[in-house]
């Protein structure tokens, strides 16, 4: 058994099996993240989020497999009685895509849903997160990369009910440099970073946390849907979640019914750790 401090992950993401009262901790587990050879995804499991079995095989690409490296932020979600998890995934002269996988069971094997990223192939995008709207139509939010367009963005964009293609153009819902919190990621270049954006809930209103970069740095804010629709509009909280050295959070509810953040931090190659907060 590993316990938490001891597990190297960026991205994490906790689905919280409710069947067999288990915690599944994904996230980006390549040993090298930013170049070379991607491995795939590993997982881990827990009773208590303190004491962790793994790291176990989530997904390994065959050799046909359109993208080599950065396999990035894997999430999982249960939906239509199967497990689909979305993930980043990139290829040299192909655009960064977040592409769709399936699975019957939490532990996986993890499967391509089709042979291509669901993202738009002219766009960088990354960080897919699925949502289901009040009409039970689901959709993809999205990070269409500062790399690509300086002022990184948050879109949506609407899936077919089986997540094999998408419907209609892409909606960009926000740019960063909205939020009154974020700053540039490069003092001397006009920068400014969108990362893990996660939808929830809060006493029936739509919101989201995503991570940018603060005057502290890596840091994790809140925006608001005014419409309380996944088009928006959408305002920002000038006060961060958590304001420096960690980020690309997501939201769950453990099993004592206590409402809990999971980031990685620190923000540093081959230093982070999963970190769990009470909120």
């Amino acid at each position: 058994m590993l316990k938490t401090h001891e597990i190297r992950i960026r991205d994490p993401f906790v689905l919280a099996e409710a069947k067999t009262k288990t915690y599944y901790l994904f996230g980006t587990t390549d040993e090298n993240v930013w170049q070379g050879q991607a491995l795939g995804f590993d997982y881990y499991t827990s009773k208590d989020l303190e004491n962790w079995a793994g790291p176990f095989v989530a997904f390994r690409p065959e050799e046909s497999f359109w993208a080599d490296h950065n396999f990035w932020a894997p999430e999982v979600h249960y939906y239509q009685g199967n497990y689909y998890m979305f993930a980043s995934f990139k290829a040299e002269n192909r655009p960064r895509g977040t592409q769709i996988l399936k699975a019957t069971q939490p532990d996986g094997p993890y499967l391509p849903l089709t042979d291509f990223p669901v993202t738009p192939n002219d766009k960088e995008c990354l960080d897919g997160t699925l949502y289901v709207d009040k009409e039970n139509n689901p959709w993809i939010v999205f990070c269409w990369e500062w790399t690509q367009v300086g002022d990184g963005k948050i879109c949506a964009q609407r899936l077919t009910k089986d997540l094999r293609y998408s419907e209609g153009e892409p909606i960009v819902l926000f740019s960063a440099s909205e939020a009154s919190w974020t700053k540039q990621a490069r003092e001397s270049e006009d920068i400014y970073v969108t990362d893990g954006p996660f939808l929830y809930n809060e006493n029936g209103q739509l919101q989201m946390i995503g991570s940018s970069f603060s005057k502290y740095g890596y840091a994790v804010g809140i925006s608001r849907s005014i419409s309380n629709d996944i088009t928006g509009p959408w305002e920002h909280s000038d006060q961060v979640l958590l304001e420096k050295d960690g980020g690309h959070g997501m939201i769950f509810n453990t099993f004592s019914g206590e409402r809990m953040l999971t980031i990685h931090s620190p923000n540093q190659t081959r230093k982070e750790r999963p970190i769990f907060i009470k909120i």
